[in-house]
């Protein structure tokens, strides 16, 4: 692709639209322009409401995957790329995720994500060799994630993940993109042009970090990875995390202090099964028998207990 070709597919993206009424922002008092900016945030959400339908079908679809062993996969180049490996990092601690469960590939590797790795975001060959080395099956996704919709890194990457069979979704933040035309599930948040002209971490990072969090987050839930709304399968790696342990199987038991206390003990720290002894009324070896056959559900867990 030429210099003029580029220009002109630029010119014609939502994201890169140059807004003629922002023109003199540089001028503004800095209250004026804090508010300025947070109204153009404030339009965020409903972009995403509009995405609904189709975010709820992907998840669904992921879910599936994921519970026959499938991995879920970001990549991405650029703020979009590193909002993944964001995502994917988040997901061991809160969910308690197996390492290579949940995967963020970034354009240009580990280093793009504190600098910029030159012409890696315009290599399909490079996705392509990214995910290899993950050697995809059918029960894997791979989520394409591009603000403009046409960065060869991610389309290369779902075009190569669908090809091994695996689950595709394009996310993108304009409309009739080739990133959402390539994947089996495209989503397209518009956000509309940004404050600063073709600024992408701006309102369309924030609407992807808001559909990546749904992506994780919902898929999670629907792999039991919760018990209503406390994150039962949390880690605790850190004093922090031990307190939050402790206070998540407080509230869902309402047993007091010693009584956690002494199930987390029985059993090793772990939320979901210290939940299941205190509830049912079993011992930390049946708590987590109960759990593998429940395939981690704590609710069929405890159905299975007579509870």
């Amino acid at each position: 692709m030429t210099s003029r070709d580029l220009l002109s597919q630029l010119e014609s993206l939502t994201t890169e639209a140059f807004r003629p009424d922002l023109a003199d922002i540089d001028r503004l008092p800095t209250l004026d322009l804090a508010r300025l900016m947070n109204g153009e945030d404030s339009a965020v959400p409903s972009a995403v409401a509009a995405q609904l339908p189709r975010i709820a079908a992907a998840i669904d679809a992921i879910a599936e995957r994921m519970a026959r062993g499938g991995r879920l996969v970001y990549a991405g180049a650029g703020t979009a790329g590193r909002l993944g490996v964001l995502d994917a990092s988040e997901c061991p601690p809160t969910f308690n995720t197996a390492p290579g469960q949940v995967v963020g590939v970034l354009a240009g590797g580990p280093a793009a994500m504190v600098t910029s790795v030159e012409g890696a975001e315009d290599s399909r060959e490079l996705a392509v060799a990214d995910l290899e080395a993950l050697a995809l099956t059918p029960d894997d996704t791979v989520v394409g994630v591009s603000a403009s919709g046409r960065t060869p890194y991610a389309i290369g990457a779902v075009e190569y993940a669908r090809a091994r069979g695996a689950l595709t979704v394009g996310l993108a933040c304009n409309a009739g993109s080739a990133l959402a035309a390539a994947a089996e599930h495209g989503i397209e948040v518009v956000v509309g042009p940004e404050l600063l002209t073709g600024s992408t971490r701006l309102k369309a990072g924030t609407a992807q970090k808001l559909v990546l969090n749904m992506l994780s987050t919902i898929t999670m839930i629907r792999l039991g990875k919760t018990y209503g709304n406390l994150m039962v399968d949390v880690r605790a790696s850190n004093e922090k995390l031990r307190a939050r342990s402790r206070r998540i199987v407080s509230l869902a038991t309402g047993a007091d202090d010693r009584k956690v206390e002494s199930a987390l003990t029985a059993t090793d720290g772990e939320v979901k099964n210290a939940v299941l002894v205190l509830l049912a009324g079993v011992d930390g070896a049946t708590a987590a028998r109960l759990l593998e056959e429940s395939g981690g559900h704590l609710r069929a867990a405890l159905a299975a207990a007579g509870h």
